[in-house]
């Protein structure tokens, strides 16, 4: 029978020493030995068959008896010991008469038998090759393993692929906090989006994953969704519907609530459910929010004997509020994760030394945008003039976004004489007038266009009837359709960040087919004029020379699309997990939890 060790490493179970091999005491044996016993009745006799040798038990032996050591044996009356940590090649069995009594032999190799022995001893016989091999591993005694399968069978057995542990929907549980979420009311930028298309990328791989987040206080307080994979637990609703412009209208009171009261739900409805079945957990908490509840959940977890069985991870999206974080009692409490190299570097003032796990883009985003709706956008924007140039920009009214770097671009490409028509869509940041305001400063023709929720069918029209404008200001919720069909359209989307800690839009610009014009902070996946065009200044200048160039060189634009469709595809969710799993198993690994 098999057992295994901790390590999964697979054991032989060793057969106990018959009582005709007393070992003598402080003895320990190494090789096996054969002896020579002379008996009046087999003195002369004929050398024995392989069946019988086969069929032969061994005799009980006296208490004493005399025997001689030799270092070869023999098809005399020898008897083999039955000691389970001994190798040879052996002869034939002893008779009833003889039983030999174990020695410190130093035989230095076992051998078959003699020539003349029958060609089924050679069958029963384990070669010097396979006895050297595989008896120390098998441990068996020759007795044993004269009537078992041959040594190859076992060897099969030790080759059997074994199952090594390791993280999988069956033992792994995983939970996302966050403030931002999947509703309109919660999402204000970036995090909302990843948080989203995280947990629903993991609930769509088959793990039970848990979303905390702050929600539309007019919604279920849980909703599953995938399968019934996904938990999505808006939280502070109470609270919410007293402030109801967005997760960060009455943020203080809510940071309150979320820091008293999730680590009692992670512990009591998640953790302690998950560690009664075996299972581990993961929780990834983001952006600054999140550390004092994943601290608190640490001490939580620590006082019921249960944070061995936990992995807790704090994920920097941004350089926000940052100052309000006790780093030391957080990197004690937690392993600190980040989205690229460019934040791994600004977090070691902060003398943490992050992982960087990236940001990812649902795999539907790598499915081609409609040919239809690309030209017919571009005909809208266009007014009829082929050489008038399409330009996109999209995030939030943030002086980080270099916002008046784009509109001073645009202003340099109208006056050279090089039409635009540039469609932006910000937030609710008041750097959003001063956006508007510089633009309507340089003479640039600024159209607001308003709705509500519209459909891509609707935004068509919208930008039709809209008239020709030099900025179309789109102050709507936009639908995510239209958006891939302006990145697709479009002859650059600016996503040219001064300050960017990974820069998503730029991933979803090359999933679309488009040409994205990044920054150079942590776009890690940006090559320049090779998937993108990455920008090094904050010169508008140089926007308005790579946009000339392109125009001069269709086949650069050729290029890049094509290089930058494989680079999105390199970053979907699915091949982010992969990268957190690895990780995940680094940590357990660290943690000394073990897997099933």
């Amino acid at each position: 029978m098999a057992d295994s060790d901790e390590q999964g490493t697979p054991q032989l179970e060793r057969t106990t020493e018959p009582a005709s091999a007393p070992r003598k005491n402080g003895a320990t044996p190494t090789r096996r030995t054969a002896t020579r016993a002379s008996t009046a009745a087999n003195a002369t006799g004929a050398k024995r068959s392989a069946a019988s040798a086969a069929s032969a038990s061994p005799p009980k032996a006296p208490a004493k008896t005399a025997a001689k050591t030799s270092t070869r044996a023999t098809p005399k009356s020898g008897a083999l010991d039955a000691a389970p940590d001994m190798q040879t090649s052996t002869a034939a069995p002893p008779t009833p008469a003889a039983a030999p009594r174990r020695t410190r032999a130093t035989t230095t190799r076992a051998t078959t038998t003699r020539a003349n022995t029958s060609a089924s001893v050679a069958e029963l016989s384990v070669s010097d090759d396979v006895s050297a091999a595989v008896a120390p591993e098998m441990g068996i005694a020759r007795e044993a393993a004269a009537t078992l399968a041959p040594p190859t069978a076992n060897i099969a057995e030790l080759r059997r692929p074994r199952s090594m542990g390791g993280i999988s929907p069956e033992n792994t549980v995983f939970v996302s906090l966050s403030f931002e979420g999947p509703d309109i009311y919660s999402a204000a930028g970036g995090l909302g989006t990843r948080v989203t298309e995280f947990t629903e990328s993991l609930a769509g791989l088959g793990y039970e994953t848990h979303l905390i987040f702050v929600g539309d206080p007019t919604k279920p307080a849980v909703e599953t969704a995938i399968n019934g994979k996904l938990y999505l637990k808006r939280w502070s609703q109470w609270i919410s519907q007293y402030y109801l412009n967005g997760v960060y209208d009455g943020e203080e009171q809510k940071l309150y609530d979320y820091n008293e009261s999730v680590p009692y739900h992670v512990y009591e409805q998640i953790v302690a459910p998950a560690v009664a079945q075996g299972k581990m957990v993961v929780v990834i908490g983001e952006d600054w929010q999140t550390a004092e509840t994943i601290c608190r959940l640490s001490d939580l977890l620590h006082w019921h004997s249960q944070r061995h069985r936990c992995i807790l991870m704090w994920n920097c999206n941004s350089l926000m509020s940052l100052h309000r974080i006790n780093w030391g009692r957080l990197n004690f409490c937690a392993s600190i994760t980040t989205v690229s190299r460019y934040m791994k570097q600004r977090l070691w003032q902060y003398n943490v030394n992050p992982l960087v796990i990236p940001n990812g883009i649902p795999s539907r985003y790598l499915e081609q945008v409609d040919s239809q709706q690309i030209a017919e956008l571009r005909a809208i924007m266009q007014h009829g003039d082929p050489d008038r140039l399409f330009l996109f920009k999209i995030g939030r009214f943030d002086p980080d976004k270099r916002w008046l770097m784009a509109i001073e671009a645009a202003a340099r490409l109208k006056y050279s004489g090089h039409p635009i028509s540039m469609v932006i869509r910000g937030g609710i940041e008041p750097h959003g007038g001063e956006v508007l305001n510089r633009a309507r400063y340089l003479g640039l023709n600024v159209r607001d266009i308003e709705a509500r929720r519209p459909s891509l069918e609707e935004c068509m029209t919208l930008m039709r009837e809209a008239g020709e404008a030099d900025i179309y200001n789109l102050r709507f919720f936009v639908p995510a359709e239209f958006v891939r069909a302006c990145y697709a359209a479009a002859d650059a989307t600016l996503a040219n960040s001064g300050h960017e800690p990974f820069g998503l839009v730029g991933l979803e610009v090359m999933a679309a087919g488009g040409i994205a014009f990044t920054g150079s902070t942590g776009e890690d996946y940006a090559v320049s004029f090779e998937n993108a065009v990455a920008l090094e200044t904050d010169d508008a200048e140089e926007i308005v020379g790579y946009l000339l160039h392109m125009m001069r060189h269709p086949e650069e634009r050729a290029k890049i699309t094509s290089a930058g469709t494989r680079t999105a595809s390199e970053f979907t969710w699915e091949e982010v997990i992969d990268n957190l799993i690895g990780k995940v198993g680094y940590l357990a690994r660290k943690q000394n939890i073990v897997l099933a």
